[in-house]
């Protein structure tokens, strides 16, 4: 069984904590979810369109990579190809792939060196699912999946042979676009009419995987327990850290959406906020994680405006804000941030960070915390907290339970998303 990478693997991925994912392909033309084929269950002939329109004559990676980079992001993940089985770049091994539609080029090549040249790590997506190809097997997940008669006429389909074709295409992405950082595999569903690590044969595939890329992290979708280098909570926020097989706490990284879709979606309205996409990055590295957050772009090959809104907005207090969160993990056990508050620990040069997601009157009390910190200030400008020093004053003293530090903040909230104070440790 091939275990995962060692601690110093994936130093890069725990320091860094913040990446773009991007969910893109045919699927952008619907406009309506990147599901769509299954939802709507769409044969291969009436997806095909899609495949023939396929032209994203305003692609421009720089863009991209800038927008990214601004908005304080250090790595991006791609969907090489999705669960409707279209490929971004040129397989030799199907012609559903991007060069045989109007665009005819390949896409990742232009997209690895942009992002690249803007600094950040690379990583693919790749589905396990593939609703296209002729010997994957009919399942619950299929968009045919409800007729009987397209499983009657589809019975003989051999996943052995598909396990091998997924292998090929793996190992074209890992030998073509050099040092890729993570592969992201999606998803295993075992058990009744499901498929799993007998079906994907998942050791073979990750131990090609690690060959060809020593250094490559993997996820945790390839029903191989005890194998992958980290976990990946999906939209929703995990209360605690989460463990890994052994019961130990574990690398994680939560991926969510700016909305309710992955791809784009032209009609899809519950955008959240910079302020609750901040409060999900945050809340994550307090738990020692990070955050993997989507961006799906249109069939023109741009960023939704409404993206662009929300990661100008990360970047705006990414910029000033953003050593609360790189090389930061959770706070000790026995600092407990106030309600409504989330602490980040920066053991290296032992700063704790208090992010204030709902702005208190005058006073935050920080339980047990006095006499550690010799000074605090406000990270976006570098103003002093005070400690507040209790006076009698009749009704107006402000009590201080023995051991509690107490910050004097201003009455008006500072103009920032989420305001952080920065704490310096005692020599």
């Amino acid at each position: 069984m091939t275990t995962k990478n060692s601690t110093d693997d994936l130093s890069w991925f725990v320091h860094d904590r913040f990446g773009m994912f991007i969910h893109w392909g045919i699927y952008s033309l619907a406009a309506r979810h990147e599901w769509v084929k299954n939802r709507e269950h769409l044969t291969d002939e009436e997806y095909q369109k899609y495949f023939e329109h396929f032209n994203p004559d305003c692609f421009d990676p720089k863009d991209w990579a800038r927008q990214a980079r601004e908005a304080g992001m250090k790595y991006v993940v791609i969907t090489s190809k999705h669960h409707d089985g279209f490929c971004l770049w040129d397989s030799k091994y199907t012609g559903y792939n991007v060069t045989k539609t109007p665009w005819g080029r390949d896409l990742l090549k232009p997209f690895v060196r942009a992002f690249r040249d803007e600094g950040l790590r690379v990583g693919f997506y790749y589905s396990l699912l593939d609703w296209h190809h002729p010997e994957y097997p009919i399942d619950s997940h299929h968009p045919q999946s409800e007729s009987n008669e397209f499983r009657k006429n589809n019975a003989k389909r051999d996943v052995s042979k598909y396990a091998e074709y997924m292998r090929n295409q793996v190992k074209e992405l890992l030998t073509q676009y050099g040092e890729i950082n993570i592969i992201w595999f999606d998803f295993s569903f075992p058990g009744e009419d499901g498929k799993g690590r007998d079906d994907w044969e998942s050791q073979k595939l990750i131990d090609l995987a690690r060959k060809l890329q020593p250094g490559i992290i993997v996820n945790n979708r390839l029903d191989l327990p005890g194998s992958n280098d980290f976990e990946t909570p999906e939209q929703f926020q995990p209360q605690e850290q989460p463990k890994d097989v052994d019961g130990n706490p574990a690398v994680w990284e939560a991926c969510q959406t700016f909305s309710g879709s992955w791809g784009y979606h032209r009609d899809e309205n519950s955008w959240k906020s910079v302020e609750q996409l901040l409060g999900m990055l945050i809340d994550g590295v307090s738990k020692n994680g990070n955050l993997l957050l989507n961006v799906g772009p249109t069939a023109r090959g741009t960023f939704d405006l409404r993206a662009c809104d929300r990661l100008e907005g990360l970047g705006q207090w990414m910029k000033l804000n953003g050593r609360s969160i790189y090389g930061c993990g959770s706070a000790p056990d026995d600092w407990k941030a106030p309600t409504d508050c989330r602490y980040t620990w920066n053991p290296q040069t032992k700063r704790l960070y208090l992010h204030l997601f709902a702005w208190p009157f005058r006073y935050i009390c920080l339980p047990g915390l006095r006499g550690k910190f010799g000074y605090a200030q406000f990270l976006h400008d570098a103003s002093e907290v005070c400690f507040y020093k209790a006076e009698e004053k009749g009704n107006s003293s402000f009590k201080i339970t023995p051991g509690d530090l107490v910050l004097e903040l201003s009455i008006r909230k500072p103009n920032v998303s989420v305001p952080v104070v920065e704490l310096f440790l005692n020599d």
